[in-house]
């Protein structure tokens, strides 16, 4: 079976952020990495060669294709900023209505610009999403990243 294209690696995020070439989008993902951070309590891992992810949930579907993906995260793409947060369920309904510009992807939202939306509406996107996949203060054991590093407020 060939190895999943995303799944963490060493790259340093904060590095990956650092060498974005448009300056907007760079700001914008600097300011997307501050915002993720607080909402989660978790440091960004690079997944994949593009995806800031933050936390992480193991996934298993009925044919039996199971893996990891970050529990919310962020890519800096050349046209947009990639956000993946908590969309198509009840709960996020009412916040997505009330972010401001974006557009819906099969499992993510696109944004041209962090001006655009609501930066309040879009953490509580984040916390929710967080919290849904099982991250927060009641969620999974610290050694739940599959890149082996607990989560920032696991407590030794």
């Amino acid at each position: 079976m060939p190895e999943p294209v995303m799944r963490p690696t060493s790259v340093d995020a904060r590095s990956f952020v650092s060498g974005v070439d448009h300056p907007r989008r760079r700001a914008d993902a600097e300011t997307l990495l501050e915002l993720f951070g607080s909402a989660t309590g978790e440091e960004p891992v690079m997944w994949g060669p593009s995806i800031v992810g933050f936390g992480a949930y193991h996934y298993r579907y009925a044919t039996g294709r199971e893996g990891d993906a970050p529990a919310v995260g962020f890519s800096p793409r050349r046209a947009n900023l990639a956000l993946y947060v908590l969309t198509g369920s009840e709960e996020s309904e009412r916040w997505l209505s009330r972010l401001g510009k974006h557009r819906r992807g099969v499992s993510c939202l696109y944004v041209n610009k962090l001006d655009d939306v609501d930066l309040d509406v879009l953490r509580q996107l984040v916390q929710e999403g967080y919290e849904h996949a099982g991250g927060g203060p009641d969620g999974p054991a610290p050694d739940r990243r599959p890149d082996g590093g607990a989560r920032a407020d696991a407590r030794a």
